[in-house]
């Protein structure tokens, strides 16, 4: 009798304890309390899990069809910016109705941006380089707090510590070699330690990514070892999405600002007036993965994409501050944004009409070729794949969004949403440019196989005169 009584005790303390701890209730045995053996075990599972703390975790990875479901409920609790709207302008505009309301918030905030957009181009490239990289760690903010609340990631040790480690390791790879050893060699040539940083460029970029991954494997906790590995994966897609493609705008800046400003601005305007045509004209849905985007807003947006690309394109060539590569002169120590003689794309070029043409416009009075920046053809290039292919990661970026139904991946600009969403098209058509130029424009630098000298040796530097200066002797490009 009183064994059973001890045991009665026991499970109702066990009971107990699990509801403190948040564990769902046992209903107590009708007949036959456990044996004291399994009661203590019960109870040591208890004060395990009490330890632990509460979990909806399978205690196996057996059970995995709870862990390969992301959970959607939290998405709820993020900020959207497409229905935020300022106290401001909220106070200004209590009666309109909420479409028109919308409109007009988007259309003030729109131009707000392209007012900061042309402040950080007059102040030149090296603030729009640091723009981009604001935006680039801003997108990745946004990615990856999307990704932390779907896999309630909140509770885990130095999840988010990593991310952000590997995107400043990401960040050494890319622009520690290419970008500072092609453009700002000689500055860090002045320094031992610097001038370290960029020889052993590789083996620092190997060593801190195998620091991150110890890291990783180190914080795996049991029992989430696969949300932790599907955060792992997401955050290596984050990096390949925002810091490739940021890393390419600034490469694309380099070979100069007009290669950033047209196709930054040819999305801006297909965005616009794919806006304003699907406004007040739309009425045919183009794509399910959007519903909003109609097929008179996307064939308005491209045209006059095309059109307007054309004439400010027309118009910047005329600027060596836009057209010049952006190059570091060791005489003056700064960057350089001049150059004598331009590059040939931005060169005014006659060329001649075809026969048949040329006699149907000499009937009018015009003649049988036409004065032309080649840049001003290589925009129509540019403008088609802003306007036909360019959407389609605005595309990408819905179905992403509503994947996770959610409807913005923030609320940093009213009417907008996040800072990403406003960029998913500029990454795509930021890697076009990139492949366009080395394709169709780039050319051999001097300046830039200079920096790479200078980066040597002084003993392999005149190794490299002798032995240049042998070459122009020798094919009779240098007189003795």
């Amino acid at each position: 009798m009183a064994s059973q009584e001890e045991n009665l005790a026991k499970a109702e303390e066990q009971e107990g304890l699990r509801k403190r701890v948040g564990g769902p209730a046992e209903e107590a045995p009708a007949q036959g309390a456990p044996a004291a053996g399994e009661a203590g075990e019960a109870g040591e599972a208890g004060e395990q899990e009490a330890f632990d703390g509460p979990s909806s975790e399978p205690d196996s990875d057996d059970d995995r069809s709870s862990l390969l479901e992301p959970k959607l409920e939290g998405l709820s609790s993020l900020p959207q910016g497409t229905d935020h709207t300022p106290h401001v302008l909220a106070c200004l505009l209590p009666d309109l109705p909420p479409r028109w309301r919308n409109w007009v918030i988007r259309g003030v905030f729109t131009w707000l941006m392209i007012g900061f957009f042309c402040v950080i181009i007059w102040v030149g490239p090296l603030a729009l380089m640091a723009t981009t990289l604001v935006v680039q760690v801003w997108c990745f903010k946004e990615i990856i707090n999307i990704g932390y609340t779907v896999y309630r990631m909140h509770g885990l040790p130095w999840f988010r510590s990593l991310s952000w480690w590997f995107l400043i390791t990401s960040n050494y790879f890319f622009y520690g070699e290419s970008l500072v050893a092609d453009y700002f060699g000689v500055i860090f040539s002045k320094s031992a330690i610097l001038r370290g940083t960029i020889s052993y460029h590789r083996f620092i970029s190997f060593f801190m990514y195998i620091i991150g991954f110890v890291w990783f494997v180190l914080s795996l906790k049991k029992r989430y070892y696969m949300r932790q590995f599907s955060l792992f994966a997401w955050t290596h897609v984050a990096l390949l999405i925002v810091v490739t493609q940021s890393y390419l705008i600034i490469i694309n800046i380099f070979q100069g600002m007009i290669w950033f400003i047209v196709p930054v601005s040819m999305i801006i305007i297909n965005d616009v007036m794919a806006y304003m045509f699907g406004f007040f004209f739309g009425k045919t849905p183009l794509i399910q993965l959007s519903p909003k985007k109609t097929w008179e807003g996307f064939i308005g947006g491209g045209i006059s994409t095309v059109v307007l690309g054309m004439i400010m394109s027309y118009f910047m060539c005329q600027l060596s501050f836009f057209t010049c590569p952006v190059e570091y002169s060791e005489s003056a120590d700064s960057l350089n944004y001049s150059c004598d003689p331009p590059p040939p794309a931005f060169v005014l070029t006659e060329y001649s009409l075809p026969p048949s043409l040329a006699r149907m416009l000499s009937l009018v009075g015009g003649g049988e070729s036409f004065m032309m920046y080649p840049f001003v053809f290589h925009s129509i290039a540019l403008s088609l794949f802003s306007s036909v292919i360019g959407p389609f990661g605005g595309f990408f970026a819905s179905g992403f969004k509503r994947a996770f139904k959610i409807k913005d991946f923030g609320d940093v600009i009213p009417g907008h949403g996040g800072m990403m969403d406003r960029f998913d098209c500029q990454f795509l058509m930021a890697t076009f440019v990139n492949v366009y130029i080395w394709s169709f424009i780039s050319e051999v630098s001097p300046q830039k196989l200079l920096q790479k000298v200078y980066m040597m040796k002084p003993d392999q530097q005149l190794q490299m005169y002798n032995l240049l200066q042998e070459s122009l002797l020798t094919r009779g490009i240098l007189q003795p």
